[in-house]
């Protein structure tokens, strides 16, 4: 077993199958944690989750579309009965599709909905029980729920509309769940990358897809292993600090 800050803890991630998801698994299972992968690629996060029990860490692969309630649920309570608690949750998973508002296909904007905020949602409220009761029994004594937003969330810009309405949306409920259960040693933070090389800019339409690909070869984008190595000091942080937000932009990125 892999000892580390944040042994005998279970953390969940959720988009892990690549990515920001996957780099961040692996970071938390380094650091100590079992770790629980959630995603709908079955193949990927089985081979992900493979991987970490032979560098001598404890992994558990989920297949969950967290878009639905019931598997989102059905999913977290999974995690508690086979890992037998639940410290962290990195609310990941989350589709950029970007474009102007008119003549936009609509579906995209429910799909952006759909997974970035009520994904999102869904998985906090199934994982918060369980959050608020493990600082009583931790050695850490502290609970932590990070959610990937974006530079989205803090500024707006022409063709990212509904993009921006779902990360502001997330900055939004962070602020008030954090509000609401910081006293409970339930920590609640929020991850905001700028430009991360992942799989992100692959569901844009061909002609969107190209422009934005134009735009970030012209920086040294971020890694995932970069915005994982913030998010685990993040919930590595001793028990009276909480880092509530989190801006990470490659070097070269002005907006």
């Amino acid at each position: 077993m892999i000892s580390g800050p944040l042994s005998d803890t279970v953390a969940l991630v959720t988009g892990a199958s690549s990515g920001i998801g996957e780099a961040t698994a692996r970071r938390f299972a380094a650091e100590g944690a079992a770790v629980a992968l959630l995603a709908r690629r079955r193949d990927r996060i089985d081979a992900i989750a493979a991987e970490i029990h032979e560098a001598g860490g404890r992994a558990l692969s989920i297949e969950c579309d967290v878009t639905d309630q019931a598997q989102a649920e059905t999913s977290v309570h999974q995690v508690v009965d086979q890992l037998g608690r639940l410290d962290t949750v990195f609310n990941n998973a989350g589709v950029m599709l970007l474009g102007a508002i008119q003549d936009a296909p609509t579906s995209e904007w429910d799909r952006m909905i759909d997974t970035n905020v009520k994904g999102l949602l869904y998985v906090a409220h199934a994982a918060l029980p369980y959050l608020l009761a493990a600082p009583g029994d931790s050695p850490r004594g502290v609970a932590d729920i990070v959610s990937t937003s974006s530079v989205a969330g803090r500024t707006v810009r022409r063709g990212v509309g509904v993009y921006n309405m779902t990360k502001w949306g997330v900055n939004a409920f962070c602020e008030s769940l954090r509000q609401e259960v910081t006293q409970r040693h339930v920590r609640v933070s929020l991850i905001e990358p700028g430009a991360v090389a992942t799989e992100l800019t692959d569901h844009l339409r061909p002609e969107i897809r190209e422009l934005a690909r134009q735009r970030l070869a012209k920086m040294e984008l971020l890694q995932p292993e970069d915005v994982a190595d913030a998010v685990a000091y993040i919930v590595t942080r001793p028990r009276h600090i909480a880092i509530n937000e989190l801006l990470i932009r490659p070097t070269e990125q002005r907006d």
